[in-house]
């Protein structure tokens, strides 16, 4: 993606960073948390437990590359993160899973393989998941982020926020692998808007 404008301000950049830093740790004390056991409640297995509540964690990675437009741009990618699905968002029209994310980028004109200009985006994000009719082997989800986007290979780092929604679909060979395909729109000030095409790999427990 090339990049114009003037950086933001370092103090801007350490701001963005330390609020993500602190969602991070809340993030990831929600997805450690213990849940209190119910009052005379038979145990039951972890995997059945989860699927009666509706609820599981996924980590999910996207190795290769992505095709950015305006142009079918191939571009060096690797997207990584995690998400949880809570039961009390089953309703929400927005999303029922949290997400914690992270994407390396190739910001070079030639951009299949690394270059030192590099585009690294961390993203808090919620994601909502939906079947499909007459299947339960594909669903839908939708998937809204938002972060800090910081461009490296210049003089100094340059920090943008960044905006992205998603629309995709999984294809589940059992309750554990999956294999999704999604479209997204990307957004990042100073930086003409783009979408991009991608395939990855989800392990659910």
């Amino acid at each position: 993606m090339p990049i114009s404008g003037e950086s933001s301000s370092e103090a801007c950049g350490m701001t963005l960073k330390s609020s993500l830093s602190i969602a991070a740790i809340v993030f990831a004390f929600l997805l450690t948390s213990p849940a209190a056991p119910a009052a005379q409640t038979p145990a039951v297995a972890p995997q059945q437990a989860a699927a009666s509540a509706g609820t599981s964690t996924d980590f999910f990675v996207m190795p290769g590359s992505d095709f950015d437009r305006p142009g079918l741009v191939p571009r060096a990618n690797l997207n990584i993160g995690i998400g949880h699905t809570f039961g009390f968002l089953k309703k929400d029209p927005i999303g029922d899973e949290l997400t914690l994310a992270y994407t390396y980028e190739n910001a070079g004109s030639h951009g299949f393989f690394h270059t030192n200009f590099g585009s690294h985006t961390e993203a808090l994000g919620v994601m909502k998941n939906f079947g499909l009719p007459k299947t339960k082997a594909v669903t839908g989800y939708t998937w809204i982020q938002g972060g800090l986007t910081s461009f490296t290979g210049y003089s100094h780092v340059l920090n943008r926020f960044y905006d992205g929604e998603a629309l995709g679909a999984a294809l589940h060979f059992n309750d554990h692998n999956s294999i999704w395909i999604q479209e997204s729109y990307n957004k990042i000030p100073t930086v003409p808007w783009y979408t991009t095409t991608g395939i990855g790999y989800t392990w659910s427990w």
